[in-house]
């Protein structure tokens, strides 16, 4: 009795388990294109240079168009902005005269903005030590 209890709490529970994870990643996606925005940074795409703004804009169309690829933010970096979808060339970034391939700066960005959340969550959950 007690296994098909636990059973159903268990499929009840997976629903609402996928729906949290697309909801994580639509978060990370959209801050990464928030990010791209705000990057001041010049980004290379097809041998053409492109401001933040406007490399933000484009991936918001490849995102809008392909969504059903980036059910992650790794997915959404590596399969939508990293490389042209035409022409397979790298697309790259430079911020500060350094010139690097747009996912790998994007994988720094998210590890770096999930480092922060999780730095946040531990602050928040961390218990008062007692007074001796």
């Amino acid at each position: 009795m007690k296994l098909r209890f636990y059973l159903l709490i268990c499929i009840l529970a997976l629903p609402r388990l996928a729906l949290a994870e697309q909801d994580q990643a639509e978060r990370e996606i959209q801050y990464l294109l928030q990010y791209v925005q705000q990057s001041g940074c010049d980004f290379n795409r097809n041998g053409s240079a492109h401001e933040s703004a406007d490399a933000a804009d484009h991936l918001r169309l490849k995102y809008k168009r392909g969504n059903r690829y980036a059910d992650s933010a790794e997915n959404f970096i590596d399969r939508l902005a990293s490389e042209s979808s035409w022409t397979g060339e790298t697309y790259t970034v430079t911020c500060a005269g350094v010139t690097q391939p747009s996912g790998a700066w994007l994988h720094q960005a998210l590890d770096n903005y999930r480092s922060g959340l999780s730095q946040a969550k531990s602050a928040i959950h961390v218990p008062p030590t007692p007074e001796h």
